[in-house]
């Protein structure tokens, strides 16, 4: 039972810490785009450009 006298203050502090922490997060703007990192690669232009031979008749 004295165990609890502990542990109870502390889940409380552990939980309040993490919601500090990602409140933190969320006004530094760390989740304002989601999608735009993922959907960049998909648009990422690496192919090589096809060059036209250079013979001429």
């Amino acid at each position: 039972m004295e165990a609890l006298y502990l542990l109870i203050p502390l889940s409380t502090l552990l939980v309040f810490l993490a919601i500090w922490v990602f409140f933190r997060a969320s006004d530094s703007g760390q989740f304002d785009d989601l999608e735009g990192p993922a959907m960049r690669i998909l648009h990422d232009d690496d192919a090589a450009v096809p060059q036209e031979p250079s013979g001429g008749p």
